[in-house]
């Protein structure tokens, strides 16, 4: 994993609410173990037709998509199973963070463990993006996962609520494992100090 730095970005609209994991990625891709390839999957159902071919009104399929590192998604996002491949596909198209009024507390600890940060902000703030984005495609908005802060295009800056181990894991580039490695020293040392089990098996 890479540390999670501030960054800037276009939005990306999808005005559905209660989109769950299941259109996030179906389940008939849920066969592999790698994440490569999966952006194609990314609302597969949505985004192709019958004969595989893109449907030019879907908007991961139009350019303004392209470059685009935030989802602005509708209220409950990421409802339904608890399939990890959903922030694999969202994060493989090169999202790096989801925005909504509210999110599924299992997509989001997924997406979290993934380098994907799921941003609850208000209501009026949501209608006030989503007001933005359609008057101009190219408005953008800053992530600072270190200030816990969205700002919006005109300038205010939203502060939004975030796990405290999962955003010093993000901060740090690590995931849970590599938490754990990184406190070999202190571990040994504990082992060190403290005498071993007493052993109660019969002699």
């Amino acid at each position: 994993m890479t540390k999670f730095t501030a960054f800037e970005s276009r939005l990306v609209p999808l005005a559905v609410d209660n989109v769950d994991t299941d259109q996030i990625i179906p389940a008939r891709f849920l066969k592999t173990t790698t994440k490569e390839g999966l952006d194609r999957q990314l609302f597969n159902d949505w985004r192709y037709d019958a004969a595989g071919n893109p449907r030019p009104d879907f908007i991961l399929n139009q350019p303004r998509a392209r470059g685009a590192q935030v989802l602005l998604a509708g209220d409950n996002f990421g409802c339904g199973s608890s399939r990890e491949h959903a922030p694999w596909a969202l994060v493989q198209f090169g999202f790096r963070a989801v925005v909504s009024t509210s999110f599924a507390d299992i997509f989001r600890q997924n997406s979290l463990k993934n380098s994907l940060l799921a941003i609850a902000v208000p209501r009026r703030v949501h209608a006030a993006l989503f007001a933005a984005v359609e008057k101009d495609p190219e408005t953008r908005v800053r992530v600072d996962l270190a200030a816990q802060t969205l700002t919006l295009p005109d300038g205010e800056a939203v502060e939004f609520a975030v796990d405290s181990f999962a955003r010093h894991c993000l901060l740090e580039g690590v995931d849970e494992l590599g938490h754990i490695l990184r406190q070999q020293e202190a571990i040994a040392a504990y082992e060190a100090s403290h005498p071993a089990a007493l052993d109660t098996r019969s002699a």
